[in-house]
């Protein structure tokens, strides 16, 4: 199966499993080359991950979610990287269940073809331009949409016990870009 990687490491020729967040190293994969183009860009510093994306009514197109302004444009404009390619074997790879079109991968899998990204921002632009990807903008969103968004990104928090380490990465990036959330977590 044709799977793609998002990573900010060039020159790769075999993705090896790494410890992420979960209970052992995996490579993390997908079945859409854009969702791994979205990977390319993490506002907030390694172990967290801020990927806000959803998939269209049609559950095929990945949907980009802005929960403060000009967010796309701020994560990915100037972000380089590469997308890989790899053909992987069924017994290389489990379904995540919370992400249909995501593989974990859980032995090192060769790299058949590669990406260069020089700007993801750009990239994405194509992207979306081509209706492989449609952005979600915050000037768009109702106050309510975006309570929920706030409220899952609190539970999120309170989940990780953030009000105890309120000055790692994750809670910073939420405190200055979507102090509602912070907000919500304390109350």
């Amino acid at each position: 199966m044709l799977l793609y990687h998002g990573s900010n490491v060039l020159g790769l020729d075999v993705l090896e499993p790494r410890l992420a967040d979960h209970d052992r190293p995996y490579v993390y994969m997908t079945t859409i080359d854009t969702v791994a183009a979205l990977y390319l860009c993490n506002a907030v510093e390694k172990p967290y991950y801020w990927f806000p994306y959803g998939f269209d009514e049609s559950g095929k197109v990945p949907v980009y979610h802005e929960l403060y302004p000009n967010a796309l444009r701020e994560v990915s404009e100037g972000i380089s990287g590469c997308i890989y390619v790899v053909d992987a074997n069924e017994d290389q790879y489990i379904p995540f269940k919370d992400i249909p079109c995501a593989r974990l991968g859980t032995t090192p899998v060769e790299v058949i073809d590669r990406f260069i990204v020089d700007d993801a921002y750009a990239f994405l632009q194509d992207y979306i331009m081509q209706g492989k990807l449609k952005v979600s903008r915050y000037e768009d969103k109702t106050a309510t949409q975006l309570a929920f968004w706030y409220k899952m990104v609190a539970d999120t928090m309170r989940e990780k016990n953030m009000l105890k380490t309120p000055e790692c990465s994750y809670a910073r990036f939420v405190r200055e870009k979507m102090p509602m959330a912070w907000e919500m977590l304390e109350h």
